[in-house]
């Protein structure tokens, strides 16, 4: 009986362990979603992600998710992302006891084409729509933090906001966003920061605060994101010196299914 050379034995047990390596790297876990969004397709960059909340003052649910909004502005914790935040205070509270200050009638309205959207049977609060492709409860962070995974993982359209000046009791600034057809572009003036000490209703006794708050949103017309010098007028409440600053959000919508493609941010200090 012939036995193996030492060289084939070496051979046999080299051509094993190469064997066992691609079982095993075949076999590997696929990343989760949290992980994929841990390696952006570009790195160095980050996307940028609207998230909206719908909240209210007079909504004793309210202020977990008014919380939540402030920490994913502050602390930025979906790597890969770029969270841009707007706290939009809806009306329909404003009956039960506490009239929101910060509330006001196109905030409800853009809600509730949201809500026929999503198909849901009735608007609330707190809301949070991502992207304006996916909504969940305000508060959820689990479910907020996936949403924004998913959504940093989609590719974004260029979107850039030259220096912005407030002058004339108006914001004056400038947006390029190359044009692409079927879209909308969006432009909101926010509070950095605001608070109110709530005298009546669920939060009666409460010291409310609140980051990005919506003070005017509008749509900016055809052909907006050429270049051309864009304006909006800055209410009364937030156009007068010593005021906190301003913060410029603008964002590009399907005009077909009202997602959001692309934002950008600009702080405007006085």
């Amino acid at each position: 009986m012939l036995w193996p050379d030492r060289n084939s034995i070496r051979m046999v047990l080299v051509g094993a362990v190469l064997l066992l390596a691609a079982v095993l790297a075949s076999s590997t876990t696929r990343p989760t979603e949290v992980e994929a969004a841990n390696e952006p397709n570009d790195p160095g960059q980050h996307r940028p992600v609207l998230v909206e909340l719908f909240t209210s003052e007079g909504c004793s649910s309210c202020p977990p998710a008014d919380a939540l909004l402030a920490r994913l502005d502050a602390a930025q914790p979906v790597p890969g992302a770029q969270v841009i935040v707007l706290s939009e205070h809806v009306t329909y509270w404003n009956s039960q006891g506490w009239h929101d200050p910060f509330s006001f009638d196109a905030m409800t309205d853009r809600q509730r084409r949201y809500g026929g959207r999503f198909g849901l049977s009735d608007v609330y609060t707190p809301q949070v729509v991502v992207d304006g492709a996916a909504e969940m409860v305000g508060s959820d962070e689990r479910k907020v933090t996936q949403a924004i995974v998913r959504a940093t993982a989609s590719p974004k359209t260029e979107l850039t906001i030259a220096e912005a000046v407030v002058s004339s009791g108006a914001v004056h600034f400038s947006v390029r966003d190359g044009n692409p057809s079927g879209t909308v572009l969006m432009a909101a003036l926010a509070d950095d920061s605001a608070q109110s000490s709530v005298a009546h209703g669920e939060n009666g006794g409460r010291t409310l605060r609140h980051v990005a708050v919506v003070r005017v949103l509008q749509e900016m017309g055809k052909g907006a994101g050429d270049g051309r010098t864009l304006n909006l007028k800055l209410p009364a409440e937030i156009g007068h010196e010593g005021a906190t600053p301003i913060r410029l959000v603008v964002f590009l919508v399907d005009s077909r299914s009202g997602h959001v493609l692309t934002a950008a941010e600009q702080i405007i200090r006085r």
